[in-house]
């Protein structure tokens, strides 16, 4: 197996990708907070790892992947206020639409899908432990906060010093803490909380601080240590940070994640994508107008730490080269070489790019070299193209992921229009090829037959 390198965000460094057990890979990234429908940031992340995860299996990695969802945070309790229904229902609402939108992005399920209300027993007894390690204190009437200063490695993520850091990135000031940046691990119930997030632990009734949950979900899936922790760059700091503070006052120094990935932002006039900004599109409108394999070849078409300044330029770019990959396809299902093929070359560069950090835009090189190299009047025999290129594709999820869909409804229509034109029924062929249209595909004839594509 060739070396694969990650370019690891706790060392800042390209290190060559040696997993804690052979053969086996442990990953966990971190999921959405389920109060609204996700945005392109969360598909971008989603699909980011997925290819992480599928290329890890290509290279013959068994992989577990665990992303969990956060259905307990003040988002969730203040939009189920407005929505007029409970927390739970909220997050029952929510989370299949993640998995809908996901699943059109081409994104593997996870192997588990935790939610933090199924871990709060675990996060107490957790807790537990931290205390026992003397680095937490109590706020009265507010909650149980860490002490990082007892932290001798914080800041070691994102390589900032406490003494340079300012207020912000979903930390709140707080007059009643040590430090600045001391994070609440249990937050108090407040009077006006609804009774479904107020869980009884030692230290009052209460529910578990956001930071808390990823150290007990991975803790309790995949182990004490695991290979690779990832998320967007935004998670960097403080979230990230605070997580390994937490998981080595419990179980020591260089416990927790190996390697740490961080995806980059999707941007509009380079400004981050977020809801809080209202500067976002979320996935379900933008796949009104695209198809999910559209938004997913958008997001390969970059590095996954680089960020994308999206625009609906961008898209009609992406819908444009991705139609050229599938026509050719088609062309090639059509044609009757004869020619050998050498699929080695192109896997042996394909893989040299994403061997390099995932680098998924010199990948995709690769793949039109060869559409280039081939032609759309292939010599080649089509079985070994066609090989070559499913194999790719268990990683890039473009190629056929959208024609399979419709595949065999298609096909049984223009076998019976090329039955209808063989017994000179043109007028029946006419209104398959109209039929056909209406739903948005074109039927093109060509020397090797009737190929389609979709409009």
């Amino acid at each position: 197996m060739d070396e694969l390198k990650i370019k690891n965000t706790l060392s800042g460094e390209k290190e060559v990708f040696e997993p804690i057990e052979e053969g086996k890979v442990s990953m966990y990234v971190c999921g959405p907070t389920v109060y609204d429908y996700g945005h392109l940031g969360h598909g971008r992340s989603a699909v980011c790892f997925d290819v992480v995860r599928k290329y890890l299996i290509y290279k013959g990695f068994s992989v577990r992947f665990v992303s969990n969802y956060t259905d307990i945070d003040d988002k969730m309790i203040n939009r189920a206020r407005e929505d007029g229904i409970t927390v739970p229902e909220l997050a029952d609402k929510i989370i299949p639409t993640y998995k809908e939108d996901y699943a059109a992005l081409g994104v593997m399920p996870s192997d588990a899908s935790p939610r933090a209300t199924e871990y709060v027993s675990a996060m107490i007894e957790f807790l537990q432990k931290i205390e026992t390690a003397g680095v937490i204190y109590v706020i009265e009437n507010d909650g149980v906060y860490f002490d990082i200063s007892l932290a001798p490695t914080y800041g070691k993520l994102s390589g900032q010093k406490l003494e340079d850091l300012k207020i912000g990135a979903r930390v709140a000031e707080n007059t009643g803490k040590r430090n600045p940046y001391d994070f609440c691990v249990w937050k108090f119930a407040k009077d006006d909380e609804p009774a479904e997030v107020k869980y009884d632990s030692p230290w009052g009734k209460g529910r578990p601080g956001w930071h808390l949950e990823c150290s007990v979900m991975s803790w309790k899936l995949l182990g004490e240590k695991f290979d690779i922790h990832g998320g967007g760059a935004d998670l960097q700091f403080p979230h990230h940070e605070c997580e390994i503070a937490q998981s080595e006052s419990v179980f020591g120094e260089g416990a927790f994640a190996k390697y740490w990935m961080h995806n980059g932002f999707i941007t509009i006039n380079k400004e981050k994508m977020s809801k809080s900004l209202g500067n976002f599109f979320t996935i379900r409108d933008v796949l009104k107008k695209y198809s999910g394999q559209v938004i997913r070849f958008m997001f390969l078409q970059k590095h996954y730490s680089s960020p994308i300044e999206f625009s609906d330029e961008l898209l009609e770019q992406s819908k444009a080269g991705l139609a050229r990959i599938q026509d050719f396809v088609r062309n090639l299902k059509a044609s009757n070489g004869v020619k050998d093929f050498d699929a080695s070359f192109y896997s042996n560069h394909f893989e040299e790019f994403m061997d390099n950090d995932f680098d998924t835009s010199g990948a995709l090189s690769v793949l039109f070299d060869l559409i280039k190299d081939v032609g759309f009047n292939s010599e080649y025999k089509k079985e070994e193209v066609l090989s070559l290129l499913e194999k790719l594709d268990l990683v890039f999820g473009i190629i056929f992921a959208e024609e399979a869909s419709v595949d065999s409804e298609v096909e049984a229509l223009i076998k019976e229009r090329e039955e209808a034109r063989k017994a000179k029924n043109f007028a029946k062929s006419d209104e398959i090829r109209d039929l056909l249209k209406e739903k948005g595909i074109i039927l093109e004839d060509s020397a090797n037959g009737t190929i389609w594509k979709k409009a």
